[in-house]
């Protein structure tokens, strides 16, 4: 598939604006959506030219009349923690343009890890909801599923930047992809961490 460069850093899914941030990210998923087509919602494509400043996605938001929308959601094709600065900085902006205004980030959960810290005191206050990409119910599975960077660690990051976001008082939802892992035993450990868990489809 060609994979032909774009500048599309904000784009339309449904009733919610979404930032695309980063194509890079630390998990080679083998389900992931990127991997069967170039764009999502009304992007025609989400692989970037090159990364966009802060400043250029503000104005490409505001372009939107963000107003219109029930949320914003910083999910493109990459993690968006991969530019921790720069996701800070929109957040902040969207926060203080439109008080209220639901902010979620998607993340593979791994922006602790990449950071050498934690950054979910950070998020708090800027971010109201985070879905943690679970995608299996073990270390093993992860591995094989998701092909992480960092081997078997991230499985365990992932798990403590959730626990981390919700005791940061974010609210934190689990998801996994309808179909690839074991829907209970995925359940099971969400259930574990009193989060709820979230089926979905390979986009979203």
């Amino acid at each position: 598939m060609a994979k032909g460069p774009a500048f599309e850093p904000v784009y339309r899914v449904s009733d919610a604006l979404y930032i695309n941030l980063t194509n890079r990210c630390g998990n080679a998923c083998e389900f992931c959506v990127r991997e069967g087509q170039d764009g999502v919602g009304d992007a025609k494509s989400l692989w970037l030219e090159r990364e966009p400043a802060a400043a250029e996605v503000l104005d490409a938001w505001r372009g939107f009349g963000p107003e219109k929308y029930t949320e914003t959601v910083f999910c493109g094709y990459g993690e968006p923690a991969e530019r921790l600065a720069e996701l800070l900085e929109v957040a902040r902006a969207i926060k203080g343009q439109i008080p209220g205004h639901r902010v979620r980030l998607n993340t593979n959960g791994q922006g602790s890890l990449l950071a050498g810290r934690d950054i979910t005191p950070e998020l708090a206050g800027v971010i109201d909801c985070v879905s943690v990409s679970l995608n299996a119910s073990n270390a093993e599975e992860y591995v094989r599923l998701c092909r992480p960077r960092h081997g078997e660690d991230a499985y365990a990051a992932m798990l403590a930047f959730a626990q981390a976001a919700q005791s940061q008082g974010l609210e934190v939802i689990l998801s996994i992809v309808d179909g690839t892992t074991n829907e209970d035993a995925a359940r099971a450990v969400a259930q574990s961490m009193g989060m709820p868990l979230r089926v979905r489809g390979v986009w979203g």
